[in-house]
């Protein structure tokens, strides 16, 4: 009997040949931690690593590979965008906002909308829920499944810290506008992230063109590649303004008990999924 997969928006299947080949070689030949070692093996899996880094900044128009952090999933992009985000010792927002004066409380104030996935919707309930953060979710037209971008300006308050927005929702698919959103947060000097989970690798998508300043995405939808993947842009600069919720191992500046703060080994603690990183960079 012939299968008919047609669950792609939970994973895409099958993957390229090229997919499985990457993973193999990996596994029969390399075997090796990148930046771990030395020796030919480790260097050679961190150089086909930053393949990869190189080929998703290209994809998504991004300024520096190494702003690519590699992550376990899209949920764990998100994770690490929102609550760098959020817990961030509170820094001096730029005098463009129009709304300073406005509110008297010193939480960080979020916005997202009401089509955006539990990976964002939890990590930012659950911050409000500990006292760390307030929050606005934005209604969408029920008629258009689209949200209306006016409103996530006069959402805005003097501590938002961040707008988070889906591009497309596996539930209504429509596909919401970035373009306008990044200007409003990039107006009010506000870091725009946007969740690409259901449409990278399906629909084009311009960081620099949307003002997108962080982008997450899994590696296992549309970009052909294997579970276990995924990762998160920051655009340079913005990674100053956020902190860390993992420390670990990085194999750089071992000598210190502190987290490396350059980039990507900053986001990036414990050895990676070195055999997962090389199938999405064929897929």
């Amino acid at each position: 009997m012939r299968r008919l997969y047609l669950d792609h928006a939970a994973t895409s299947f099958p993957k390229p040949p090229a997919v499985h080949q990457a993973m193999a070689h990996y596994a029969a030949n390399l075997g090796a931690s990148p930046g771990r070692g030395a020796y030919d093996e480790a260097r050679e899996a961190g150089r086909l690593m930053h393949v990869c880094r190189e080929r998703l900044t290209q994809l998504i128009n991004g300024e520096d590979p190494t702003h690519i952090v590699f992550t376990l999933n899209c949920s764990d992009a998100l994770n690490t965008a929102i609550k760098g985000i959020a817990l961030a010792p509170t820094t001096p927002r730029s005098p463009r906002s129009p709304n300073v004066g406005r509110d008297s409380t010193h939480l960080p104030h979020l916005i997202t909308t009401a089509l955006d996935h539990n990976s964002v919707l939890r990590p930012y309930n659950k911050l409000v829920a500990d006292g760390l953060a307030t929050q606005t979710v934005i209604p969408c037209d029920p008629h258009t499944g689209l949200i209306d971008p006016d409103d996530i300006k006069h959402a805005i308050t003097p501590n938002t810290r961040l707008i988070a927005a889906i591009h497309g929702s596996n539930v209504t698919g429509t596909l919401q506008p970035l373009a306008d959103i990044g200007k409003i947060a990039r107006a009010h000097d506000i870091p725009f992230l946007v969740d690409a989970a259901q449409t990278l690798g399906h629909h084009p998508l311009d960081v620099q063109a949307l003002h997108i300043d962080l982008l997450a995405a899994p590696g296992h939808k549309g970009l052909l590649g294997p579970l276990g993947t995924g990762f998160l842009y920051i655009r340079p600069g913005i990674e100053q303004r956020m902190t860390t919720f993992k420390e670990g191992g990085t194999g750089s500046k071992s000598e210190s008990d502190h987290q490396p703060t350059f980039m990507p080994d900053r986001f990036e603690p414990g050895s990676h999924n070195a055999i997962g990183i090389l199938g999405l960079s064929e897929g």
